[in-house]
């Protein structure tokens, strides 16, 4: 048993089990105060956990549909009904404001799970095919039916910057699909997860369903990849480890949905709505405290407008208070570590001596305690910059002027990310024209508003796959045609 009071335990095959290396302190961003105790799983018990997953498949994939989404709709009440609670917990290990955890994390959570409980019944198969045999087969017609099956066992390895909703956009459409799953919550916020495992336990999904390992060590998310036991690896994070688990799935040819960094580029014409820009731009700031690879985070401003956009960019900077998530008015919290913040602030001074330069921030604010980041807005940037090029992740905006349309479309393709663009312009058939031409698996125009059930995924090193909405299904799935003589 654990010489640590309230310790967390593993969730192994529907048992609360002790992890072998022990525990270590959750700490909040906000007070570096221990908010818990995590568990620090060995490499054994995570192929316990996919040898669990494996062994429930084929009875959950046999479970009817209406039956699963029921468990799934069960799970969302429960987190709603717990949701003061919950989100407590998030802004503890998160640092995000009271808003955002209740909010974006658990609402997010619970509306996921709402969503997949209650899937159409058109979303689970694909309709048949009657196809001609064509020339390679016998004259005339054939039936041809085309259905989706779950992949098997899924490793879910999740982000920090959204311990509910990250996971959640993983677990329920997997879930039911069929598919049963292993979770590898990121370390720095792993307890939110296991209440989440543990609503699903209580809303009577089969033990071995659902199992969460963590830890601090990366031969934990190792073994979460390499487990013969799975199928499929769902991965939320940077590019570079995204790269190497695309390596080790690539070996067994493993089933891979990878969404991945991102710096998005926001295209603001030259007959922008300047303060419907600076609203969207400025959520980089505030939302996650710029922790999010959806932001724009690299703005290329025609000429016309770009000493308007910066002066009007660094005021509303200014204006946001940073502080204690827990308090009334604060909008940017702390990022999540003291080793994440010295990243942040790397990348601030390297702008600078690249050149960049700094209108507003570009210190730490005046607070006693907390991974805090003043939100910083760098000018005078090229793209060629580390700054402008690099995902930073934290409140850190940098600005590119460029003279017209085609230049403004070549810079922001000039990227090695393609997840979210954003184009800012009061012609709305410019702007859709400017948004087909962006190699980004998603442009916002003059919104960084998301639908849920639009595909989402990147280009290039943003990511492989799509899910949300009816997509996620396709993503845990496999297709199957099943042909017939007409």
């Amino acid at each position: 048993m654990s010489d640590v009071p309230d310790a967390q335990r593993l969730f192994v095959g529907g048992a609360w089990v002790e992890p072998d290396g022990g525990h270590y302190a959750v700490v909040d961003p906000a007070t570096e105060e221990t908010v818990g105790w995590a568990p620090e799983a060995s490499e054994a018990q995570v192929l316990a956990a996919c040898a669990a997953a494996r062994e429930a498949f084929e009875a959950w994939s046999r479970t009817p549909a209406g039956e699963r989404a029921a468990v799934l709709g069960r799970a969302a009440d429960l987190i709603r009904g717990r949701l003061p609670e919950y989100a407590d917990l998030a802004r503890a290990e998160t640092g995000a404001t009271t808003a955002t955890a209740r909010a974006m994390q658990v609402g997010v959570a619970a509306a996921r799970f709402r969503r997949y409980a209650t899937v159409e019944p058109a979303e689970w198969a694909i309709p048949p095919q009657i196809n001609e045999a064509g020339p390679m087969g016998r004259a005339g017609v054939m039936g041809a039916l085309a259905v989706r099956h779950p992949v098997g066992v899924v490793s879910c390895i999740t982000s920090y910057n959204n311990p509910w909703a990250n996971p959640a956009g993983k677990v329920a459409p997997a879930l039911a699909m069929g598919n049963t799953v292993v979770v590898k919550p990121a370390p720095q916020d792993p307890l939110s997860v296991y209440r989440m495992a543990q609503a699903l336990e209580e809303a009577g999904a089969p033990p071995g369903v659902v199992n969460v390992v963590s830890g601090r060590s990366t031969g934990v998310g190792e073994a979460a990849v390499a487990s013969a036991d799975v199928d499929m690896v769902s991965f939320t994070g940077s590019t570079a480890v995204g790269q190497r688990i695309a390596e080790a799935c690539g070996r067994d040819m493993k089933r891979q949905l990878m969404e991945l960094g991102g710096k998005g580029a926001a295209v603001v014409l030259a007959d922008a709505d300047v303060g419907s820009a600076v609203a969207g731009i400025g959520t980089t700031f505030s939302f996650y405290s710029g922790q999010i690879c959806t932001a724009p985070t690299r703005v290329l401003v025609q000429r016309a407008l770009y000493d308007r956009l910066v002066t009007e960019l660094a005021a509303y900077a200014g204006r946001l208070k940073v502080g204690a998530p827990a308090e009334p008015g604060t909008v940017v919290g702390p990022v999540i570590t003291a080793e994440h913040r010295a990243r942040v602030e790397s990348y601030v001074e390297l702008g600078r001596k690249e050149g960049a330069t700094v209108v507003a921030g570009g210190e730490r604010p005046p607070l006693e305690r907390g991974f805090y980041v003043t939100p910083t807005l760098l000018a005078d940037c090229t793209n060629d910059m580390r700054a402008a090029r690099e995902e930073i992740f934290g409140p850190v905006v940098s600005v590119v002027p460029f003279d017209d349309e085609e230049e403004g479309i070549a810079l922001a393709n000039d990227s090695d990310f393609g997840l979210i663009d954003y184009v800012w312009s009061g012609d709305v058939a410019r702007a859709f024209r400017v948004a087909r031409r962006l190699r980004a698996g998603g442009v916002g125009i003059n919104t960084v508003g998301r639908n849920m059930e639009a595909p989402f995924g990147g280009f290039k090193k943003s990511g492989v796959g799509r899910d949300v909405g009816s997509y996620a299904l396709h993503a845990y799935s496999e297709v199957q045609a099943i042909v017939w003589p007409g």
